[in-house]
């Protein structure tokens, strides 16, 4: 039987959203024209669409555990992420790629204690493996705070990951292209976003929703 909440959940948007933004839905019918891409989690308490508070075709959104971006490669049969990612830059044409990592990670949890396998495929276990090059970055893994210095540097190797693909780097250095990373705190609703240059993540406006000037990042992490 379908889930009931689902249908009363779309029952509620047939009477209350839909009437409103119908029009929007109709062009949408058409076409689609985000000027994003995200590659986020598939945890259920990390929507890009609620952090970002945006309508219908305004993201497109790719999402995978511990929002992975793998290095290009053309081997094997499957690329669902890579598939989503070549679609976003050479059909769509996105201006932007945002890597959106969250706090308590279960991917990055089950990569960073060896979980055991769910089942004999082990196919989270293989996934989580391109964590890997994330490790040494990530510092003392006995620190307090290592599973979200992990969780960091995942969002970076992504960033690094998405420079293998020949036609996102094209992209990038003619300028049409950016390349952002950012961290969304589950329990707290804070957006990290990362500095480019140093790779340090840090608060993109504070407490109140008020942007930060540069001068209030420094040091931040």
């Amino acid at each position: 039987m379908f889930p009931e909440s689902l249908t009363e959940g779309y029952r509620s948007f047939l009477e209350n959203r839909f009437p409103n933004e119908s029009r929007r839905y109709a062009q949408l019918a058409k076409t689609q024209d985000p000027d994003v891409l995200v590659i986020g989690c598939c945890d259920s308490r990390v929507s890009p669409e609620v952090i970002f508070d945006v309508g219908p075709g305004e993201l497109f959104v790719v999402r995978n555990v511990a929002n992975i971006v793998p290095p290009c490669e053309t081997g094997g049969e499957y690329h669902g992420t890579s598939a989503a990612i070549e679609f976003a830059v050479q059909a769509l044409e996105v201006k932007h790629i945002v890597v959106l990592g969250h706090a308590t990670c279960g991917g990055i949890k089950a990569f960073a204690n060896k979980a055991k396998p769910l089942s004999p495929g082990n196919f989270i276990g293989k996934w989580v493996s391109l964590v890997k090059p994330a490790e040494d970055k990530a510092g003392d893994s006995s620190a307090p705070d290592y599973l979200t210095r992990l969780e960091h540097a995942m969002v970076s190797q992504s960033i690094e990951n998405l420079q293998t693909f020949p036609f996102i780097r094209e992209r990038v250095e003619a300028g049409k292209l950016e390349l952002h990373g950012a961290h969304f705190g589950v329990a707290t609703g804070e957006l990290l976003v990362r500095d480019p240059a140093t790779g340090d993540f840090a608060p993109v406006t504070d407490r109140t929703g008020q942007r930060l000037r540069p001068s209030a990042m420094i040091n931040c992490a």
